[in-house]
C-alpha cells in the first residue's frame, strides 16, 4: 500500500501547532511509517518551488495552521489548496482567525504607526516603513504585502476539515492522524478530533446556580479549586466553547478563554458569550448592572479573544 503524502504549513501563527505535532512523541514514528512528509518548511528543507512543481492533487492531506495575514500566506493557501486532495484548517488561527485576528480591531496604518514609530523601543528618525518592493544595488527585493484584515483559511480557499485548538492537544492530533490514515473521513466541513459538547459539559468543576454579582481576575484573586469559575465571578467562556481539549486550562487553574471556538449550532461565539454572561448577572438595577459589567476587562477582546476573524464582526470599522 502506498504511503500517504502529507504536508504542513505555518502561516500567521505563533508556531505552537507545529510544536504540538511533535508532542505526539514516539507516535511520530508511526506517522512516518504511514506517510511521507512532502512539505514541512519548519522541520525539513523544502522550498515553495518544490510545491509549485507538483501536479495538482499530488498531496493527500495538508495541515494548514495559521491565519491569512499577508500575500505570502494567501499564495500558499491557494497553492496548497490546488496541490492537496484534502485541506485541513489546523488549529484556532486557521479555523476562526485566532489571536492574530485581534489585529482586525485596528488597521494597517495604525499598526505600522505603533510598531515603526510610536513604540518606546523604536528608533526610526527617518520614518522608514517596510515596503513590498525595494530597489538595492543588486536588483529588487520583495517582502509579502501586509493586509489590512486577518482572515481564517476558509475565507480564502475551500476547506475540507477543521481541527480547533490553540494548539490542538496531542491526543486530538493523533485522533486526526489515525482518522486520515484509516481513510474513514467524516463528511466535508466537519470539525475533526474535538467534541460535540461544550467545555462546561466536560469540565469536572462543581456547578450550582450561577448568580454573578461581580467579576474577578486571576491576576488579583485566587479561585477556589473545585467550584465553577463563573460561579466564583471569574469570566469563563466554557458555556460557549467546544469541548475536546480535556479541559486543560480549567485543570491548570485558569478559566476557559475560548480557543476551541464555538460549539455546534453557535454562529458567533462572542455574541453567544455576551448572551450567556448577561443571563447570569444577578442584578436588576441599571446602575448595578453597569458596575458589574465594568469589571469585565476589555469586553470585546474578552469575548472574542480567538475568533474575531471568523465572527460576524470580522473586523472593527475604522
Amino acid at each position: 500500500m502506498a504511503k500517504l503524502k502529507l504536508a504542513s504549513y505555518w502561516a500567521a501563527a505563533c508556531g505552537g501547532c507545529d510544536t504540538a505535532i511533535l508532542d505526539i512523541h514516539e507516535k511520530i514514528l508511526d506517522l512516518a511509517a504511514a506517510a511521507d512528509i512532502v512539505f514541512w518548511p519548519i522541520a525539513l528543507d523544502f522550498k515553495y518551488a518544490d510545491v509549485e512543481a507538483m501536479p495538482d492533487g499530488n498531496i493527500d492531506v495538508t495541515l494548514f495552521h495559521g491565519a491569512v495575514r499577508n500575500s505570502e500566506n494567501e499564495h500558499l493557501a491557494k497553492l496548497l489548496r490546488a496541490k492537496s486532495k484534502v485541506l485541513v484548517a489546523f488549529g484556532t488561527c486557521a479555523h476562526i482567525g485566532g489571536i492574530p485576528s485581534l489585529a482586525n480591531l485596528f488597521n494597517k496604518q495604525s499598526i505600522f504607526k505603533r510598531v515603526y514609530h510610536d513604540s518606546a523601543s523604536t528608533v526610526n528618525s527617518d520614518g522608514v516603513e517596510p515596503q513590498p518592493k525595494t530597489k538595492v544595488p543588486e536588483g529588487e527585493i520583495t517582502i509579502p504585502q501586509f493586509y489590512d484584515t486577518v482572515w481564517p483559511l476558509d475565507h480564502i480557499v475551500d476547506v475540507d476539515y477543521y481541527v480547533p485548538g490553540c494548539p490542538p492537544t496531542p491526543k486530538q492530533i493523533w485522533s486526526v492522524v489515525t482518522t486520515i490514515v484509516s481513510g474513514q473521513l467524516p463528511p466535508k466541513g466537519s470539525v475533526v478530533g474535538a467534541s460535540e459538547k461544550t467545555q462546561c459539559d466536560e469540565c469536572p468543576r462543581q456547578k450550582h446556580e450561577k448568580k454573578i454579582t461581580g467579576f474577578k481576575r486571576i491576576a488579583t484573586s485566587q479561585p477556589e479549586h473545585e467550584t465553577c469559575y463563573l460561579e466564583q465571578g471569574f469570566l469563563c467562556l466554557g458555556p460557549v466553547t467546544r469541548g475536546g481539549c480535556d479541559t486543560r486550562c480549567q485543570l491548570s487553574g485558569v478559566a476557559c478563554r475560548g480557543c476551541y471556538g464555538p460549539p455546534p449550532g453557535v454562529l458567533d461565539q462572542g455574541a453567544k458569550a455576551i448572551s450567556a454572561i448577561a443571563s447570569v448577572i444577578d442584578a436588576t438595577d441599571p446602575a448595578e448592572i453597569e458596575r458589574i459589567i465594568s469589571e469585565i476587562p476589555d469586553p470585546l477582546r474578552s469575548f472574542n479573544r480567538f475568533g474575531i476573524g471568523g465572527s460576524l464582526l470580522v473586523r472593527k470599522a475604522l
